[in-house]
């Protein structure tokens, strides 16, 4: 999928898992009523009857699709992902054969855990004690750079979290109020996020296409790196979910 991916923003049109390769009517177009017609978006649903936070899309249409869930772009006709609670609108984008674009949106909401999300720890598992939490200091671009030789902390990121374009959570407290985050990569050649105010709790950092070519060690292995600016906090665990 990594190639797939780079080869649909390089040539800024849609490559989906099983090309269509089917003529369609009207010189390779249909109608958005048509494509919603040829499309579903449902939600699975918890024993109670309310809605679950599993997510199905699929389309039958004759169009390269690509979905956007949660901020995930997923290209292919057929998407399935495992959702927080809460709102959420899916957005499909097909590409017609003739090169027609078109967008349909799909409000979804999502009431009851029926599969739980699970936690893959990037650092501070709760069944490695070695993994405790720690304070970085202001201006230390070591301690949280993301790299088991040039980190003093913090683990290399496994490949496929890079190119699965996942998103972090950094579970801190402690965070005061002068705090202010720089996201780059270990070369300072580049940065991601710029000023980042964290509060006590969860925090989210999404990992972007630039990001993953740039840090994981099947791109330029430059490693992922947060730096303070000023204040301080204490980190104790980097996850994602899924």
């Amino acid at each position: 999928m990594k190639k797939i991916f780079l080869i649909f923003a390089a040539l800024g049109a849609f490559v989906a898992c099983d090309p269509v390769q089917e003529d369609i009517s009207n010189g390779g177009h249909i109608t958005i009523d048509e494509l919603k017609a040829k499309t579903t978006v449902t939600v699975d649903k918890a024993a109670s009857g309310a809605n679950g936070n599993v997510v199905t899309c699929q389309t039958l249409a004759p169009v390269n699709a690509k979905w956007n869930i949660a901020g995930k772009d997923f290209i292919g006709n057929y998407a399935w992902k495992k959702m927080k609670l809460g709102d959420h609108t899916i957005v499909l984008t097909a590409l017609c054969a003739d090169g027609t674009e078109l967008t349909a949106e799909y409000p979804i909401s999502c009431v009851e855990i029926t599969d739980p999300l699970q936690k893959y720890y990037i650092y501070g598992d709760p069944a490695k004690p070695e993994e405790a939490p720690f304070q970085p200091g202001a201006w230390d671009a070591a301690a949280m750079r993301f790299s088991s030789t040039e980190g003093a902390h913090l683990p290399t990121i496994p490949d496929d979290v890079y190119f699965g374009l996942k998103t972090l959570i950094f579970d801190v407290s402690d965070v005061t109020a002068d705090f202010d985050l720089k996201v780059m990569n270990g070369w300072w050649s580049n940065t991601y996020y710029d000023h980042v105010k964290w509060v006590n709790g969860l925090n989210e950092l999404p990992i972007t296409e630039t990001l993953a070519n740039e840090c994981a060690k099947g791109g330029e292995g430059r490693d992922l790196d947060l730096m303070l600016y000023s204040g301080s906090m204490t980190l104790n665990s980097v996850y994602y979910e899924e």
